[in-house]
């Protein structure tokens, strides 16, 4: 099957060509023909399995024929992150060619003016994150009557998120008669739930099993000790086994890790690179852009960077931490091995990490296999144990030296000097405190009270 089969555009058809596409993926030949007969899509795929493309060529062909209004777009694109919301437009661009759209991309971390005067002129799509798409309508620069076809991207990472219940608000403002589009690569329960809410009557698509990892990356783990010093070691030494690697992405479970590891990395001589949540968005995509031009071998992210990014050559993932959550191993793996190439993936575990290792292979019903690394790095143990030991033993050399050296001051006769200093010391102390209440004693009777011989005047009086 070609594109030309799936009731494309002329003009969309020619900017696939243009693109280099041939043959769609199974997501985009089931999909497309549906939405374009303006059904309701629900679809199920893995990462990397062509989602975008999968909704971005039947809206292409369906907005060719009306025009947007001020303040009113056509579409709407909800995306969980910045960096896919980014993604999606430059997909607009690629494939949009042909076509004299305006498309608004709302996110946080860039200017709110310029976005607003674009949703003022007219926006026929709107590619947004529930945040800032919340902002603008809430201060009155944006309406969603006139939504013609919903796309919720990524649902399940939008439930890891907490955005679902921006997603109801914003759904509850949107026309009963849209047409929605809703991908996600698992179904959890609360996804399930939301798809019988926001969906009427849609067509099931599979892909492929949920919550699988393809077939075609090279899955191994490694085992790993639990300290952080010595499992930066190992990881030094899995990167160096990897001599294939063309650019690799190293994932870690916290913000603060992922710095760390970018330190130590550079200092040992790897281009490495870091990202995560607390960067701004400028940073964010000049660090993509870098990794993209192979301007740095190694991208040490946090989950932020696990889902929708469209980089086609990562030749391999290293988990330096075991995700938390079994579903995110299966994005975290899927941003190599794209669109049928060759990917491998190394997860480092360590003793206290079994439990969740234990619930990605049962959710991915596979058994990972370990791979030999050889011994870890243990060059930087041993030296403090012997520096420590070197230190004891001067210590010790020190404390021996010292009795020989004293023998001769201790056979001095000096025992009767210390002697009177430690007799008077008890003595006087105890003799002050007992004349202080002598004295107050001897005192108190001298004041007498009155009697008959100094009885004042006024007392006597009757």
């Amino acid at each position: 099957m070609n594109f030309s089969e799936l009731g494309l555009s002329p003009k969309v058809l020619e900017a696939i060509t243009a693109a280099g596409y041939t043959t769609p993926t199974t997501i985009q030949a089931q999909a497309i023909p549906h939405a374009l007969q303006r059904k309701d899509v629900l679809g199920l795929a893995q990462t990397g399995s062509g989602k975008t493309a999968a909704f971005v060529l039947p809206m292409l062909t369906l907005l060719e024929k009306g025009r947007a209004k001020a303040r009113m777009p056509r579409t709407l694109i909800l995306e969980p992150t910045r960096e896919l919301a980014a993604q999606v437009h430059e997909a607009f661009e690629t494939l949009g060619k042909q076509h004299k759209l305006t498309v608004a991309l709302l996110i946080g971390g860039v200017a709110f003016e310029p976005q607003a005067a674009k949703i003022n002129r007219g926006a026929d799509v709107v590619i947004a994150t529930p945040g800032r798409l919340l902002d603008h309508m809430e201060r009155g620069g944006l309406l969603l009557t006139g939504i013609e076809m919903l796309v919720i991207d990524e649902a399940d990472r939008m439930l890891d998120m907490g955005f679902i219940p921006d997603i109801e608000k914003i759904c509850k403002l949107l026309p009963f008669t849209r047409q929605t589009l809703f991908f996600s690569a698992t179904m959890p329960p609360e996804i399930h739930r939301l798809t019988t809410q926001f969906l009427h009557n849609p067509v099931r698509i599979e892909a492929s099993a949920p919550s699988s990892s393809p077939a075609s990356i090279e899955q191994r783990l490694v085992k790993v000790p639990h300290d952080p010093a010595q499992k930066r070691d190992a990881l030094r030494i899995l990167l160096r086994t990897q001599t294939n690697v063309k650019n690799g992405i190293v994932f870690a479970n916290r913000k603060t890790t992922v710095a760390l590891l970018e330190k130590s990395l550079k200092r040992h001589g790897f281009s490495a690179g870091a990202l995560h949540g607390d960067m701004d968005q400028s940073a964010r995509l000049k660090m993509l852009a870098a990794f993209r031009n192979n301007e740095v071998t190694y991208l040490i992210a946090s989950d932020v960077a696990a889902r929708g990014l469209d980089i086609p050559e990562v030749s391999h993932v290293f988990n330096f931490d075991v995700p938390i959550h079994a579903e995110d191993y299966v994005h975290r793996v899927g941003r190599t091995g794209r669109a049928g190439r060759e990917g491998h993936a190394f997860t480092m575990v360590t003793r206290e990490e079994a439990k969740h290792l234990r619930a990605i292979e049962a959710l991915i019903k596979k058994d990972i296999e370990y791979f030999d690394i050889g011994s870890a790095d243990e060059s930087a143990e041993p030296p403090v144990k012997e520096h420590r030991a070197h230190r004891g033993a001067k210590k010790v050399s020190h404390h021996r030296e010292k009795p020989d050296a004293a023998k001769p001051i201790a056979a001095k006769p000096v025992t009767a000097k210390p002697v009177p200093d430690v007799r008077p010391a008890p003595v006087r102390q105890p003799e002050q405190r007992r004349a202080r209440p002598e004295r107050e004693l001897e005192d108190a009777p001298e004041s007498g009270g009155f009697h008959k011989g100094n009885m004042p005047a006024f007392l006597l009086r009757k």
